[in-house]
Order: structure tokens, then C-alpha cells, then sequence
């Protein structure tokens, strides 16, 4: 199998994410380590319901892209993590402003991986709680 290892350098990273989802929802990483994944998104109306304000599937993206790329970086070689199942609790509503992800894990293994993520806002608030399980698979040749 090729190996695909998703990497710790944030500008990888944002180099990566601007060309996928990160190019319908803009998404930005701070910090990158098999410990901890740190991703922001600026809230703005790409990102609210019709109602004006940040739509609960914008936060979920934004976790699973936590939590998904610290599973990638603690995978081995040949392998990688895929969604299996995400929860969120909404908290509060935002209209504008900062969003920060901080996901870590809760559980490392074999074939599944467990992360928790707070999202809060540019004053600290916690907007939403995630947990992310991933299922980790054989990578695919690429």
C-alpha cells in the first residue's frame, strides 16, 4: 500500500483542506500533533441556517475535520480513519465571530479511534460539544 500519512505541518494542512471542504466552508489549523488538533472558521452568513444564525452542520464539519485529521495522524502506515458516527450538542447561537475546534482523544485504538471536541468562540464560550468515532481502515492505493 502507499503510504498517505496525514501530516502535522498546519500549512500542509491548509494547503489540503482549501481544496476540498475547506473551499465551501473556509477552515484554518492552528495546531496539529497526534495529542491534540486545533482548527478555526470564522462565522459568517456561508455558515448560517436561514434563521441568520451559525447552522448546527457547519459545526459539525468543522469537529469531524478535528477530530478526523488527529485520527489520520495517529494512524499507521497503510491505514486511515473514516466518520463512522458524530454527535453534537449546540449550546449556544453565534451570528459572527471566531470558532476554535479543539479536539483530543478520548480513544486510540486498533480499528476505531474516539475524540471529544469543544467548539468555542473568540471570547472562550463553548458553542458546541462533539464526540467523533472513526473506524480505521486499510488506505486504499493511491
Amino acid at each position: 500500500m502507499t503510504e498517505r500519512r496525514i501530516p502535522e505541518d498546519v500549512d500542509e494542512l491548509n494547503a489540503r483542506i482549501s481544496a476540498v471542504i475547506g473551499a465551501a466552508l473556509p477552515m484554518t489549523f492552528e495546531e496539529a500533533s497526534k495529542e491534540r488538533v486545533v482548527v478555526t472558521m470564522e462565522v459568517t452568513p456561508r455558515t448560517h441556517q436561514p434563521a441568520g444564525i451559525l447552522h448546527g452542520g457547519a459545526s459539525l464539519v468543522l469537529a469531524e475535520t478535528a477530530a478526523s485529521t488527529g485520527a489520520g495522524i495517529n494512524c499507521p502506515t497503510g491505514k486511515r480513519p473514516v466518520g463512522q458516527e458524530i454527535n453534537a450538542n449546540h449550546i449556544r447561537p453565534k451570528r459572527s465571530g471566531t470558532l476554535r475546534a479543539v479536539a483530543v482523544p478520548l480513544h486510540r485504538g486498533r480499528t476505531s479511534h474516539v475524540w471529544s471536541v469543544e467548539i468555542r468562540d473568540e471570547d472562550g464560550k463553548l458553542v458546541c460539544v462533539s464526540r467523533c468515532t472513526l473506524a480505521i481502515i486499510d488506505a486504499p492505493d493511491s
